[in-house]
């Protein structure tokens, strides 16, 4: 993101998911870190890849692994807060999907950090990418931008 690029608001995200700050989340600043972003994006997407793509993450014969990831902070967050991530898909192919996702505080609509990251589905056992199950294709297909 350059500086000429808008900040991204709640509006960008077509699934949104609450979160909310854990007392060690903070570090020696007073802030939340910067990696806990990252947690929250991977269960707001992996909550989503559950509840409505049927990822069954103990038995399905594909899962997905991370490859890539990024974040830009625009705001701190301190313990206790209760949050909001947007998900969206920024490009969705065959055997991968590169996710946008954001935080949100509960009532700002403009981000706090947004980031993305890209998962690539292989088989569970040989580690090699597989085409992504057809139910977990197409919720992601509801999330796409344009």
């Amino acid at each position: 993101m350059t500086d000429e690029e808008p900040i991204p608001t709640i509006d960008d995200y077509g699934y949104v998911a609450d979160v909310t700050t854990r007392w060690t989340d903070n570090d020696v600043y007073g802030h939340v870190n910067n990696a806990v972003f990252y947690e929250y994006f991977d269960s707001v997407a992996n909550k989503f890849l559950i509840e409505e793509g049927g990822l069954d993450i103990h038995h399905n014969d594909v899962i997905g692994l991370v490859v890539e990831s990024g974040c830009q902070y625009h705001a701190p967050i301190e313990y206790p807060a209760a949050l909001r991530v947007g998900l969206r898909v920024n490009r969705l192919g065959d055997r991968s999907v590169t996710y946008g996702l954001a935080v949100f505080t509960r009532d700002v609509d403009v981000a706090v950090a947004d980031g993305y990251f890209s998962h690539v589905f292989v088989d569970r056992e040989t580690r090699r990418p597989v085409a992504m199950p057809e139910k977990l294709r197409t919720a992601l297909e509801r999330l796409v931008v344009e």
